[in-house]
């Protein structure tokens, strides 16, 4: 008798995502072939390649969902001769919070995770509290990836986190980019990969369930003060009770299309970049004017970052104000943004600089 489903759902999307890790993983060491990728080498003890195992690692709150994806992971890894670790991040933000990491911690090595870390974190207040522990934690993560030399940091968020995100895009009336939600892969070199973004929250809690994994619901995920809070407990039921049942596979399917779009968006602009671009390098007037919208602003937001402008405080508004000296001239002076970086019209050229 095989599995639970709940738990071959996971284990199936765990054991993709590390496939996809040892392909990279071979490549770059300079392979040719995944021995891995034959059933019959993997069962008879993984692979003989003399290159060492690549190391990837869990990020595990102790949530229903990340303790799904940590099991998950420690009966793959081993399978697919693939080294697999821990990492739980103590933000400091609750009384008990380092005991409970140490306790998490200690849940991931009787998985027989290895290594495993808890990492405290001192959460600063830049851009809302949200924000601010997101940036602690990847930035935790970050470190501790380039320290133990990780092939890859897995993350358990979900369909319903991905609809969460796109909501919360679709209220700031951000763009495309914004409403593709996660990416199943991020992060310098593809870090991140996010297997459960096809499965919803339930087939997790679950998967714990039926394998007597104890979890830990942050409170925090319940406190109205906090908006993704809000979504989950008063938005989606609403739009469901609404709408009828679908809304979250219905907006984790826009996600990807929408991914889909910026990526050949993206890919238009880098070649246009190139081409509205004089001999000397600065942008012409005409050549942008020329371009379809959507385009014109993705070349003036990469300009302005690659002058200096730092991408997180580069808002859909400044681009906007930049773009109107493309399409609404009518000799206004130059464009503060920021990073100390200016957008002027000069003789027919757009002129990005900073100081």
């Amino acid at each position: 008798m095989g599995p639970h489903p709940a738990v071959a759902a996971i284990r199936l999307a765990v054991r993709r995502v590390l496939h996809e890790v040892l392909t990279q993983h071979a490549v770059h060491s300079g392979g040719a072939a995944l021995a891995a990728a034959s059933p019959a080498r993997a069962a008879a003890g993984g692979v003989a390649t003399g290159r060492p195992e690549p190391l990837v690692l869990v990020a595990c709150s102790g949530g229903a969902d990340s303790m799904a994806l940590a099991s998950a992971l420690a009966f793959e890894a081993p399978r697919l001769s693939v080294r697999a670790g821990g990492i739980t991040v103590d933000h400091g933000l609750q009384d008990g919070s380092a005991e409970r990491a140490a306790e998490v911690a200690g849940r991931l090595a009787a998985m027989d995770l290895d290594p495993v870390e808890a990492v405290t974190v001192h959460v600063g207040r830049a851009g809302g509290p949200e924000a601010a522990a997101r940036d602690a934690r990847y930035a935790a993560l970050d470190e501790a990836a380039q320290r133990l030399g990780a092939s890859a940091v897995l993350l358990g968020h979900t369909r319903d986190d991905q609809a969460e995100t796109v909501l919360l895009g679709l209220a700031r009336g951000s763009g495309i980019r914004s409403l593709s939600g996660m990416a199943a892969v991020s992060g310098a070199a593809g870090r991140y990969r996010r297997p459960f973004l096809q499965l919803d929250r339930q087939t997790a809690r679950k998967a714990c369930l039926v394998q007597s994994l104890p979890v830990w619901d942050d409170p925090h995920n319940a406190d109205p003060a906090y908006t993704r809070s809000r979504l989950r407990h008063e938005g989606l039921p609403a739009l469901e009770k609404a709408l009828g049942k679908g809304v979250v596979e219905a907006l984790a399917r826009t996600a990807q299309l929408s991914r889909d779009d910026a990526d050949a968006l993206d890919s238009w602009a880098a070649d246009a970049a190139a081409d509205v671009r004089d001999d000397t390098g600065e942008l012409e007037c005409a050549k942008l004017f020329s371009l379809p919208p959507a385009v014109r602003r993705r070349v003036l937001r990469r300009a302005a970052i690659d002058a200096g402008a730092p991408a997180g405080s580069l808002f859909a508004r400044h681009v906007e104000e930049v773009d109107r000296l493309i399409t609404g001239w009518r000799g206004q002076g130059a464009i503060n943004l920021p990073g100390r970086v200016q957008a002027r019209r000069q003789g027919g050229r757009l002129v990005i600089r900073q100081g």
